[in-house]
């Protein structure tokens, strides 16, 4: 064979390998509203960056008529390019060969793509879009699976793992997802379940939709498997986009820092009067991290999860920090099961990837209750208390204003090696709030005096004139600094600069038994 049909025979295989399951299958996708798996690379990734590796693997299938189904790439498109000009590894599942199932092969392309992506030390996006294990390959789809979830295991902590959902996942399939470090989900064409509608009213007679029972919007409010949520799969990929541009390569490097916009010492009096005089009064906490993180910018991370508690990225004179905020404005900002796994899976991932945690705190306490006692609450509230205990990157806690009790001590305060706390003057730091302390210290006093209800007013405030201020934590040295509101910003930026050398080490150890 000569040299130039040597080149046109290679360039006929990457034009038919291109087609996947060819024209009408590419057109029955976008029918569904859904895009290709080269598209949504393209979407995901810098113009013109894709180089594609394993492009004309092919099954090993010999049953059922396999034989003679065989298409160049074998419903997985797999390689590297750049996202904001820096490496990043992606495989994407093609929904037009064979519905995007999981062959051996399939698996195989997989896991070398993740394999180089923690030997080079870059983040590995993967794009679900299968119907599961291909059944006509048996056992050896179900090992690949697990050869998968192995490598998600192994490299959980050692580089970002990106997952996004836009078809379906389903069975063993959606554990690959659970195991990485953020989720991404397209509302209407995307879901993930173990078992589907049909098993589900089998075995449970419930009749539910897959949307109902594993939809973008389930996920993202109630079960908080999801962490961002889209309506269409192009803000899915921007917003891919926009999380890599907060991270690491890997857990050896330092998140990537952009020019400084703004004054150090930009000044916002605003804050000062952000908190109500009256402490039942709620206020937004957003509108706190929006004036104080550079540009206004906050990336938010499970925003319809669990809103009593916010967790998300943002950036300080250009460095990247993580933020766990309570929110007043859902459930007086108290933490419950939710808020606390929520939470310590975030500061886990920043501990992992070298991300400083700013912790704003405004918290009354755990949610009581027959529910929360019975679904576990002692044990999710201490996995918090786990993560801030056992992370070493630098951590700053801003009180704004109340930090009652045992939620007191969870949300990152100094024995737990909070590296530097600071209190706004707004700030109640007490075991528990005012009316409750004096019902149980005063309780006879109360009970024999003239005017219980009029005595017990009196002692209230007289509890909360003498704790419900931060100078007595302060002079006690548990808070390190009362400063005004409107300096939060300046403060925060030169105890970052300060903590930049901060070396903190634990014990040495395997691991240790997080209290899952």
């Amino acid at each position: 064979m000569s040299r130039e049909r040597k080149l046109l025979e290679l360039k006929d295989k990457i034009a038919k390998a291109q087609l996947g399951g060819g024209i009408d299958a590419i057109e029955k996708q976008h029918q569904r509203g859904k895009l290709t798996a080269r598209e949504r690379i393209n979407l995901l990734l810098d113009p013109l960056s894709f180089e594609e590796m394993d492009m004309f693997r092919t099954h090993n299938c010999t049953d059922f008529g396999m034989l003679d189904k065989k298409y160049l790439g074998d419903g997985m498109v797999t390689g590297y390019g750049t996202i904001h000009g820096r490496l990043v590894y992606v495989y994407s599942f093609d929904f037009t060969v064979f519905g995007g199932s999981l062959s051996k092969v399939v698996a195989e392309k997989v896991v070398k793509v993740m394999d180089l992506a923690a030997k080079t030390g870059a983040p590995i996006i993967g794009i679900n879009d299968s119907g599961g294990a291909r059944i006509q390959e048996g056992v050896d789809s179900l090992a690949g699976y697990t050869e998968i979830f192995l490598r998600n295991v192994l490299y959980s902590g050692v580089i970002p793992q990106i997952s996004a959902i836009v078809g379906p996942c389903a069975g063993g399939a959606v554990y690959s997802p659970a195991l990485t470090d953020f989720i991404f989900m397209v509302r209407k064409s995307a879901y993930m379940f173990l078992t589907g509608p049909k098993i589900v009213k089998t075995v449970t007679h419930e009749d539910v939709t897959a949307d109902e029972l594993g939809g973008a919007d389930v996920h993202a409010t109630k079960s908080g498997i999801t962490h961002f949520t889209y309506d269409d799969e192009q803000s899915l990929f921007a917003g891919i986009r926009e999380l890599i541009s907060y991270l690491p390569q890997n857990n050896l490097e330092e998140p990537p820092s952009v020019p400084a916009t703004e004054p150090v010492d930009k000044v916002d009096e605003e804050l000062n009067y952000l908190v109500p005089d009256n402490p039942n009064k709620p206020y937004d906490m957003k509108v706190l991290l929006q004036r104080i993180l550079d540009g206004g910018n906050f990336f938010e991370v499970q925003a319809l999860f669990a809103p009593n508690i916010i967790t998300g990225f943002g950036r300080l004179n250009g460095k990247v920090v993580g933020v766990v905020a309570n929110q007043p404005q859902f459930l007086a900002g108290v933490l419950d099961s939710n808020a606390s796994n929520k939470a310590a899976r975030f500061v886990r991932f920043c501990d992992c990837f070298n991300i400083p945690i700013i912790t704003f705190e405004d918290v009354p306490g755990f949610m009581p209750g027959t529910a929360q006692e019975f679904n576990g609450i002692i044990r999710h509230g201490a996995k918090l208390l786990y993560a801030y205990a056992e992370a070493t990157v630098p951590k700053i806690t801003v009180i704004t204003r109340k930090g009652y009790g045992g939620a007191f001590c969870v949300m990152n305060s100094r024995q737990l090696r909070g590296d530097y706390s600071m209190a706004w003057p707004s700030a109640e730091i007490a075991v528990m709030g005012p009316q409750g302390a004096a019902e149980i210290i005063f309780a006879r006093e109360i009970k024999e005096a003239e005017n219980p209800q009029q005595r017990f007013a009196e002692l209230v405030e007289e509890y909360r004139d003498k704790f419900a201020n931060p100078y007595v934590a302060a002079s006690k040295g548990y808070i390190d600094e009362v400063i005004e509101p409107k300096i939060t910003r300046y403060k925060l930026i030169k105890t970052l600069e300060m903590l930049a050398n901060k070396r903190d080490t634990n014990p040495p150890k395997k691991h240790g038994n997080i209290p899952l």
